[in-house]
């Protein structure tokens, strides 16, 4: 098996989808759930059929009623049914308000209006579930999961650097920490794209606090396929980057051979998970199923990277200097210093 001789087709096909991803997270609109916006989310149970085309104009329509001093307050509204359940949605986005108290007494007579326009088509509704997000906790949640996104990967970059002192004096230690950070930015980037895509035809998988949760979980399992793989290539540099030794071997025939190595490894465990994600987005409530589905696609997305992007890229970086294994340098009491 020769991954590293495809290696330019994998970079293509991973350049050609983070440049799709990257253009749709910046100019695609995003189906932002309402704790990110902080509006607020309804859900009603029907029995007849009903018109949601008819339901988003008419509320469309009276968004505009709900000005304060000529300035709009409601932003969007969304209404769909909920997919496999005779169900339906409606969320609101609001713009900023500075005045949170007078916000809430206008999300309270929306929701009144709401519920009195899908009741015009059907009088057996039934309000399920009522969601209602302040600013301040989507403030609150932004700030740390941007803090908490920079110390991971502060850390991580720490952790590869420790974890990879001294594996041969050729291979540059800071390439580990920097090939490790590529893929993680892969991995998330494509995943949020597939999540994005998949949205733009089921409305109800919104980008969320579970979504953001889900591309840091992504990051910890992400890190984690890529270093079995990098410290089987310490581990066979070690073994077979002498010079003098009989089985000496090129750096082309040590990845490719650690790559094989954990090859069945990384498959079986991906796809171990992948059976057990897919359980639970299929069996385990609603709530879940987002963070789940993200997670699917992350985990297709690392186990790509960690064998057919970090690997060769690490190739890449130092397959034109020259082979020698690095010596540890013993400390000897006896040795004079001069100063």
């Amino acid at each position: 098996m020769d991954i590293l001789k495809n290696r330019y087709i994998y970079f293509s096909f991973s350049a050609i989808f983070l440049i799709i991803s990257l253009f749709l997270l910046i100019f695609w609109k995003l189906n932002l759930w309402i704790d990110m916006t902080w509006g607020i989310q309804m859900e009603y149970d029907y029995s007849n059929n009903i018109n949601i085309e008819k339901i988003t104009n008419e509320l469309n329509t009276k968004k505009d009623l709900f000005l304060d001093n000529n300035q709009q307050v409601i932003n969007n509204i969304s209404v769909y049914s909920i997919t496999w359940e005779k169900s339906l949605a409606v969320l609101v986005w609001f713009y900023n308000n500075p005045d949170e108290i007078k916000l809430e007494k206008l999300k309270n007579d929306f929701k009144n209006q709401v519920f009195e326009v899908i009741k015009s088509q059907d009088e057996t509704l039934k309000e399920t579930r009522y969601i209602n997000v302040w600013k301040s906790f989507w403030d609150y949640i932004k700030n740390t999961a941007f803090i908490t996104l920079g110390l991971a990967i502060i850390f991580i970059t720490f952790y590869i650097t420790f974890a990879f002192s001294w594996v041969s004096s050729w291979v540059s230690v800071v390439s580990f920490a920097i090939i490790t950070i590529i893929t993680l930015f892969h991995d998330v980037i494509i995943s949020t794209w597939a999540y994005i895509f998949t949205s733009i035809f089921l409305p109800e998988f919104q980008i969320d606090t579970f979504f953001i949760t889900a591309l840091l979980t992504i990051l910890g399992y992400s890190i984690n396929d890529t270093i079995v793989i990098f410290d089987r290539i310490r581990s066979n540099l070690e073994k077979y980057a002498w010079k003098p030794w009989k089985n000496w071997k090129e750096l082309y025939e040590i990845i490719n051979l650690s790559i094989k190595e954990t090859l069945t490894r990384s498959i079986y465990t991906s796809l171990t998970l992948i059976f057990v994600l897919i359980t639970i987005f299929i069996f385990w409530p609603e709530t879940i199923s987002w963070f789940i589905l993200a997670m699917v696609f992350g985990t297709f997305f690392w186990t790509y990277s960690s064998i057919f992007i970090a690997s060769p890229i690490l190739y890449e970086v130092n397959k034109n200097k020259k082979l020698a294994v690095y010596k540890k340098v013993v400390y000897n009491p006896d040795d004079k210093i001069v100063v």
